[in-house]
C-alpha cells in the first residue's frame, strides 16, 4: 500500500514522514475464547474448534472514533476493513519472526455489545472490531513449550495485552470546532498544508481554533502481536465475553475519547505502588553506594569524572568550531554579496559605454548623410527606439535623397547663368529637365510614407512586445521627421 504526497507536504518537509509511516499500532484487550454470538456464528463455521494443541483467544481490534493518537477510525473506513484480520500473523512482541500463532476470525459488536452481521445492510455508526486467534501450545522443544506455558497462564492471570497493526494508503482531515462540531475535509493539493499540523508529523493537533485529527482510508489490518506493555489505556484485558460486554459512557470500551474504567484505575493504582517499591529501592541502592567508600569505586567515580570533564571540553571545542564556521559562511556570504554587487556596476557601465559608441556612430552616419550639426541630436533622439538595421537603411535612403538635392540645387545654378539659346538647344534642355524632374519624382517615392511603414514593420518584428508603444513613438518622430526634413527640401 501506497500513499499519495502532495507538494505542499513535500515543502513543509514532512512528505518523507507521511511516506514512511502509513501504519499504524494499537493495544488491545485480550481474553479467553468465547463462545461467537448467535448474529455472527455463520462465521466461525470454519474454525477448527477446540485443538488440545490450541489455545484460543480474542481481543478488540479497534473501535471507530477518535483516539489519543488523534487518529480517526470513520465508520466507513473502518466497516470496510472489518474483514481484513482474518488469517494474519500472531507474534511475540511483534517480532515477525517469532510467530506464536494466527487469526482465525473477526466480527463486529455495536457499542452496546450487540453483535451485527457481516452482510446486515444498516450498519451502525459506532462499533468495535473483534478478532479471534489461537496460540500455539505444543511445541517439541522444552524451552519453547516452557515459554508457551508460562504466556498462556499469564494470560489467565491478565499480564499480557494485544497490539494490532493497521495499515492505511491514504487519510483526509478530521476537524473538531469550539462547539464540538465535527466535520472531514479531504486530503488534496489544496488543503495539503493541514498536514503538517497533525500530531502524528509532529503538529499540535490543533490550527486556528479546530482540532485536528488524521482520519485514516482504505485501512488493512495486518496482524497482532501479543505484548507485556499497553500502549494505550485500551489494552487491558476483558474479564467477560466482549459479546456480553454492555458498553456505557465509563466504559473502556467507549467509543471516540478514551475514559478511564474501573479496570483502568486499578492498573494505574498497581504502575503507583510499582513505582513506590522502586523509589524505595532506589534510596537502599544510595545509601549503600553511601557506605561503599572503597578505593575501587572511588577510582571509578573518578573516571567517570575525568571522561565527562573530557566531554563537556570536547562539547565546547565543538561548540567553538561551529561558531568559527558560522562566521566563515557569514564572511563568505558577505564577500559573494560584495562580488555580486560589483559584477552589476561593471555590466551597468559596460551597457553605458556600447550605448555611448553606438550613439556616436549614429552620429557620424546622420553627418556623414548631410544632416547639420544641429539637426544630428534632434533626428537622434527620434531615431533612439530603431535597431541598427532599420537605423543604416533610413540613412541610406537619406543620403540618396541628399544626392538627388544637391544635384537638382547645381542644376539650378546652371540654369541661373543667362545664354543664348537656340532652337536645337532649347529641346535639349527640356528634355534635360523632364528626365531631372522624372529622377526627382523616383528619389521622393523611394522615400514615401509608406516606405517608412515597410521599415517600421521590419524593425517591429525584431523587438520584444512589450516595446510596441514606444516603437510606434519612435514611428512618428521618423514620419514626421521626414516629412519636414526630407519630403519638403525637394
Amino acid at each position: 500500500m501506497s500513499i499519495k504526497i502532495y507538494q505542499q507536504e513535500i515543502n513543509d518537509c514532512v512528505g518523507e514522514l507521511v511516506k514512511s509511516t502509513a501504519s499504524v499500532a494499537y493495544c488491545s484487550e485480550a481474553k479467553l475464547h468465547q463462545d461467537v454470538p448467535e448474529d455472527v456464528a455463520f462465521k466461525a463455521i470454519a474454525e477448527n474448534k477446540d485443538q488440545i494443541d490450541l489455545f484460543y483467544l480474542e481481543s478488540v481490534l479497534v473501535s471507530t472514533g477518535w483516539n489519543k493518537n488523534d487518529d480517526v477510525f470513520t465508520a466507513d473506513a473502518t466497516w470496510a476493513a472489518r474483514n481484513t484480520p482474518e488469517d494474519k500473523q500472531f507474534n511475540f512482541m511483534h517480532d515477525e519472526n517469532d510467530i506464536i500463532g494466527h487469526i482465525t476470525g473477526s466480527y463486529v459488536l455495536t457499542k452496546e455489545g450487540k453483535a451485527v452481521a457481516d452482510d446486515d445492510p444498516e450498519r451502525p455508526d459506532e462499533f468495535d472490531i473483534i478478532t479471534q486467534g489461537v496460540l500455539y501450545n505444543s511445541w517439541t522443544g522444552e524451552e519453547n513449550k516452557d515459554r508457551m506455558e508460562k504466556i498462556i497462564a499469564e494470560i489467565k492471570e491478565g499480564k499480557w495485552y494485544v497490539s494490532m497493526e493497521c495499515l492505511f494508503a491514504g487519510f483526509d482531515y478530521a476537524l473538531i470546532d469550539e462547539k464540538g462540531v465535527a466535520k472531514v475535509l479531504p486530503r488534496d493539493e489544496e488543503s495539503a498544508f493541514l498536514t503538517k499540523h497533525l500530531r502524528a508529523y509532529g503538529g499540535t493537533g490543533e490550527y486556528e481554533g479546530y482540532k485536528l485529527g488524521r482520519a485514516l482510508s482504505n485501512i488493512a489490518f495486518s496482524g497482532k502481536g501479543l505484548v507485556s506493555k499497553p500502549a494505550n489505556p485500551r489494552s487491558v484485558i476483558l474479564s467477560k465475553s466482549a459479546a456480553q460486554f454492555n458498553v456505557d459512557n465509563n466504559s473502556i470500551l467507549s467509543i471516540g475519547e478514551f475514559k478511564m474504567s474501573d479496570v483502568l484505575t486499578q492498573q494505574l493504582a498497581e504502575v503507583k505502588a510499582q513505582l513506590e517499591a522502586a523509589k524505595a529501592e532506589n534510596e537502599a541502592i544510595k545509601a549503600k553506594i553511601e557506605e561503599a567508600k572503597d578505593k575501587e569505586f572511588a577510582s571509578q567515580v573518578e573516571a567517570f569524572e575525568a571522561a565527562a570533564e573530557e566531554s563537556k571540553a570536547t562539547i565546547e571545542q565543538l561548540g567553538e568550531t561551529i561558531k568559527s564556521t558560522e562566521a566563515r559562511v557569514a564572511e563568505l556570504e558577505d564577500a559573494l554579496a560584495q562580488s555580486s554587487e560589483q559584477l552589476a556596476q561593471a555590466k551597468e557601465h559596460m551597457e553605458e559605454m556600447k550605448k555611448k559608441e553606438k550613439m556616436e556612430k549614429r552620429k557620424a552616419s546622420l553627418a556623414e548623410a548631410g544632416l547639420e550639426e544641429g539637426e544630428v541630436d534632434e533626428t537622434l533622439a527620434s531615431f533612439d527606439a530603431l535597431d541598427d538595421d532599420a537605423f543604416e537603411s533610413i540613412v541610406a535612403m537619406m543620403k540618396k535623397k541628399v544626392g538627388m538635392k544637391k544635384y537638382a540645387d547645381k542644376h539650378d545654378k546652371k540654369e541661373e547663368k543667362p545664354e543664348a539659346m537656340d532652337h536645337g538647344d532649347k529641346e535639349e534642355e527640356k528634355k534635360k529637365k523632364e528626365k531631372e524632374a522624372k529622377a526627382e519624382e523616383e528619389a521622393e517615392a523611394e522615400v514615401t510614407p509608406e516606405l517608412l511603414e515597410d521599415v517600421e514593420t521590419s524593425e517591429a518584428t525584431m523587438v520584444e512586445p512589450e516595446a510596441i508603444d514606444e516603437l510606434d513613438q519612435a514611428r512618428a518622430s521618423v514620419a514626421d521627421w521626414f516629412s519636414n526634413h526630407v519630403l519638403k527640401n525637394k
